[in-house]
């Protein structure tokens, strides 16, 4: 890695890098010595390790792009998007994820609760949008993702659904239980608008 290959990174518009994106932006043969210079960087302030193998240009990172590159494939989801959309009114000081695995990690000061969903759902990308540089669950897709991986959920606010859009990302779930209850929830929904 040379003096042009970190001002390539610290153009980008990433905030957030993995150990990874830089071996293959610098096009280094050495791991090793990428990692020692990699050292030297965070050393002169150039950049900023946030985590082993993740580095960003410095501490105003985006949280939110730092939460889907510790497991990859990920992408944000659940609480974090529903409290954005109105849909859940209770605030979260963590960030939720979709992956592969179920854990808890404190990166940096930030909490990041990683759930984990099926391969099939998690590689789907229907109701998944790319905020920049990092995926993003529709509302009603993190609406689903809830509902796929708790029995009973209180949501507050129904209404800046799409259901629509709901129905046409349910079958890929392939889940009887969270079909009957999505339907429960809609009737509800629209028992109320009367």
């Amino acid at each position: 890695m040379e003096k042009a290959d970190i001002l390539n990174i610290l153009r980008s518009n990433n905030t957030v890098f993995s150990f990874k994106e830089i071996l293959l932006t610098s096009e280094d043969s050495n791991p090793a010595l990428l990692r020692r210079r990699l050292c030297y960087y965070i050393k002169k302030g150039q950049l900023y390790g946030i985590r082993r193998g993740l580095y960003a240009k410095d501490k105003n990172y985006n949280k939110l792009e730092l939460a889907t590159k510790i497991f990859i494939p990920a992408y944000v989801s659940f609480e974090t998007v529903l409290a954005e959309a109105g849909i859940v009114f209770q605030h979260y000081n963590q960030i939720f994820v979709a992956s592969y695995q179920t854990k808890e990690i404190d990166c940096d000061g930030q909490n990041i609760s990683f759930k984990k969903l099926k391969t099939n759902v998690l590689n789907n990308n229907s109701g998944i949008e790319n905020k920049g540089y990092y995926p993003v669950a529709s509302k009603e897709r993190a609406f689903l993702d809830i509902v796929y991986l708790n029995k009973d959920y209180h949501f507050d606010n129904l209404s800046p659904l799409d259901w629509d859009k709901i129905f046409s990302i349910l079958p890929m779930y392939e889940n009887k239980r969270m079909i009957n209850k999505v339907n429960e929830y809609y009737k509800d929904f629209k028992s109320k608008q009367n």
